[in-house]
């Protein structure tokens, strides 16, 4: 069955038919992976979802410390 492509905003979008949702266990706001292969583009479920930010705050273990950093010379109005 061939489906049409329609405008949504500023994109262009299909409308999956329920069928196939059901199939792959897909409901709205769940990530979906789009690749091509030639004249195919392949719809897949992602397998993995999406860190949140406050997830990688969690990890966030602060910035490196270079101890061999040096400031150059002010050049300007640079208050230092």
């Amino acid at each position: 069955m061939a489906y049409k492509v329609q405008k949504w905003g500023n994109s262009n979008g299909i409308r999956i038919p329920k069928v196939y949702l059901e199939a792959l266990n897909l409901k709205s706001g769940d990530a979906v992976n789009i690749t091509r292969e030639g004249e195919q583009i392949i719809v897949t479920k992602a397998l993995r979802k999406p860190e949140t930010l406050k997830s990688r705050i969690k990890k966030y273990k602060g910035p490196e410390k270079v101890e061999d950093f040096k400031w150059d010379e002010a050049r300007g109005k640079e208050l230092w």
